[in-house]
């Protein structure tokens, strides 16, 4: 039995699995089980994972389901696993050489520690590493930190995450009603029981692919609202801290706009930022920086 079983759930990914799956094959921590959890893809998922059975000595199954969304997927594998701990590893991320001995070796040094996570860099569908997203301060993604995942302030990413089987077997699995949501209420959930470890390095690529539902933000902002209001109504939370959650994700979704230099549309953002929470420094600094974007254009384009 391996003591990390990796759950990679696959839908469609045929062509950026092979990839994924040698990430694992190449680590420098060998006590691991793959299960590769197909969610109903209509390519060669399939017949991918079996050509390349032979290389994982046994260590790669394989698991399909008819088509329901990634956090179903997750769940039936991580209801056939073995491991001791689970990883997560999506069928177009990468791993790097030391993702699973770095994480293994910090829970294994708190027997308190829910949960791992980790930096990554961001490719594209070339494998071209197209950026270093900023990271916020490592004080803020470690240790009792359930608050702060809750409220956005720190962000656990999935090919970068290892938790322990003991996590969900206390506190259930991925909420399949939450996708694409589903990921931060399960690292709060766990967060409400364990500490957080983080590692203040790159272990992971997450790659970046046109249209993905990642990108969907009318979908993924009304399952972040759902999950919001979720621990909110389960009084896991005060109405303030669920304020300060929605501020910051309206805050997020003016920051994205902004950076494509749509400052009067970003400018709508901020403003819902600040109905819901006006005392957050970087709320209010946002909304003036965009307001004075808007100041300084007529400016800018008489000199030019």
């Amino acid at each position: 039995m391996a003591r990390v079983t990796v759950i990679v759930p696959a839908y469609n990914a045929a062509s950026y699995l092979p990839e994924a799956l040698n990430s694992v094959l190449g680590q420098s921590y060998a006590d691991w089980e793959i299960i590769v959890s197909d969610d109903g893809s209509t390519d060669d998922t399939r017949a991918v994972v079996e050509s390349l059975m032979p290389d994982f000595d046994g260590r790669l199954h394989y698991m399909y389901q008819t088509n329901r969304g990634q956090a179903a997927a997750r769940n039936a594998a991580i209801r056939q696993a073995t491991g001791e701990f689970f990883a997560l590893l999506d069928a177009d991320d990468l791993w790097l050489r030391d993702r699973l001995r770095l994480g293994i070796n910090l829970m294994d040094s708190d027997a308190g520690m829910g949960l791992v996570h980790g930096k990554v860099a961001r490719i594209n569908q070339a494998s071209e590493i197209i950026e270093h997203p900023p990271c916020p301060a490592p004080k803020d993604q470690r240790g009792r930190i359930a608050r702060k995942i809750y409220t956005r302030r720190a962000h656990p990413l999935c090919p970068t995450v290892l938790f322990r089987k003991a996590c969900v077997e206390k506190i259930g699995l991925f909420d399949e009603t939450l996708c694409p949501c589903e990921d931060r209420d399960l690292w709060f959930r766990i967060a409400e029981h364990y500490s957080v470890g983080y590692l203040d390095e790159i272990v992971a690529h997450y790659r970046i692919v046109p249209n993905s539902s990642s990108r969907n933000w009318q979908r993924a902002s009304d399952a972040q609202r759902r999950f919001i209001e979720k621990h909110r109504d389960r009084g896991s939370v005060s109405r303030l801290t669920a304020r300060v959650a929605f501020a910051n994700m309206y805050r997020e979704r003016g920051d994205a706009i902004f950076n494509t230099g749509d400052t009067s549309e970003s400018l709508r953002w901020y403003l819902q930022s600040l109905r819901f929470y006006p005392l957050n420094a970087s709320n209010v600094y946002m909304f003036f920086r965009a307001v004075g974007e808007l100041a300084l254009r007529p400016r800018r384009a008489v000199r030019t």
